[in-house]
């Protein structure tokens, strides 16, 4: 099983289709039919930007991630990739 790795570049799951709401956002997985809450709206800024940045370190700096806070945006993202909201970049 793969675990998150927040120095690795990441992607949303080609399927997975992300819904902005007030409180965050809604992430669908059409293959899986899973449904995810996020309910940090910086989560989904990060979420939003792994296609863009060189790794989620990156995206998770950009979104005005602290340093501190790494490690529970990490768990979280780690989640994602539990649920294959969140794949590696493998180009």
């Amino acid at each position: 099983m793969t675990t998150m790795d927040i120095d690795r570049a990441w992607d949303l799951h080609p399927q997975v289709s992300v819904r902005p709401e007030p409180f965050g956002a809604l992430l669908y997985h059409f293959g899986t039919r899973r449904l995810t809450f996020l309910k940090d709206r910086r989560l989904l800024a990060v979420v939003e930007s792994l296609a863009q940045a060189p790794t989620a370190r990156a995206a998770c700096l950009a979104a005005g991630v602290g340093e501190t806070e790494l490690p529970r945006f990490g768990r979280a993202l780690d989640a994602l990739v539990q649920s294959s909201m969140v794949v590696g970049r493998t180009s």
